[in-house]
């Protein structure tokens, strides 16, 4: 995630994903289309609604899966996705607890180590 992307703006990219925006988008959205449109998250279609793109999607997407790896620190039985449990289980991230729930493997810890690393 080279643009790095405000709280902000990552919840106006879940509204838009979510494409419950109605006749008239939040005040979220409206105050973040702009950027996000410019950096490639969103596009306007030709009625002027907004639809997340590909790249939009993608972010979405990582960080579900960064926000999946926190919350098993915290707490192993916090619940993934069905998709973001499929992924962070082929790279290797997480695996399954006989108890139920999933933990951090090495990997997964290293990796969001560096994540955090990055981020601050």
């Amino acid at each position: 995630m080279q643009d790095a992307l405000s709280n902000d703006e990552y919840d106006a990219l879940a509204q838009v994903a979510a494409g419950n925006l109605g006749a008239r988008p939040s005040a979220c959205v409206a105050r973040n289309a702009k950027r996000l449109a410019g950096l490639k998250y969103v596009s306007y279609r030709k009625d002027g609604m907004l639809l997340l793109t590909d790249k939009g999607a993608q972010t979405l997407f990582i960080r579900q899966c960064i926000d999946g790896l926190r919350a098993l620190i915290a707490d192993p039985m916090a619940p993934l996705t069905p998709e973001v449990r499929t992924f962070l289980g082929k790279k290797g991230h997480v695996t399954v607890r006989p108890e139920g729930g999933f933990i951090l493997t090495m990997r997964g810890r290293e990796s969001l180590d560096d994540i955090e690393q990055r981020q601050h």
